[in-house]
């Protein structure tokens, strides 16, 4: 069977590194890398009294790993005013209950440039912010802010179908 049905005579898979997160409508500038999307059920064992001395097993709850998303220090403040939803250093530290939630996209873009699969994240929030890395007076690293999210299920976006490559 094809990997490709309308590209049949692609044999190599997507690459990695062209990618783009969306959020509100629109691109996240510089995200330079994605953690991988992970969900995981749970298996649940049992056994009935007249079995065999061995364990039935069953699907329980399913569970979504955090998410890690990075990009290079900068003047835009996306990452920090997403996370700052959360947390705050004003007044009282209450936190913005009406809009610290939000769903995004991931796409993976081909070499051509056309996005050939996408996946939407639901209800995602930021658990974990870093705003400077580790930095070295010895290295020559690019330094990295980046945001650890949660997030309550995702999904492939079927309206994102296999392109004709020219």
């Amino acid at each position: 069977m094809a990997q490709f049905t309308v590209n049949t005579t692609r044999f190599d898979p997507y690459k990695n590194f062209k990618f783009r997160v969306k959020w509100d409508g629109k691109p996240v500038a510089g995200v330079s890398k994605v953690g991988a999307l992970t969900r995981t059920t749970a298996v649940v064992e049992h056994r009935e009294g007249g079995d065999p001395s061995t364990q039935r097993k069953s699907p329980g709850r399913t569970q979504f790993e955090a998410l890690t998303l990075e990009r290079g220090v900068t003047h835009d403040r996306e990452f920090e005013a997403w996370a700052n939803k959360v947390y705050s250093t004003e007044g009282d530290g209450a936190v913005s209950l009406a809009s610290f939630r939000k769903d995004i996209t991931i796409e993976l873009i081909n070499l051509q440039g056309t996005v050939v699969t996408a996946y939407n994240l639901f209800r995602c929030w930021v658990t974990k912010y870093t705003a400077l890395p580790d930095l070295d007076a010895n290295g020559e690293g690019v330094a990295f802010e980046s945001i650890e999210i949660t997030y309550e299920g995702f999904e492939r976006d079927e309206a994102v179908v296999e392109a004709l490559e020219t």
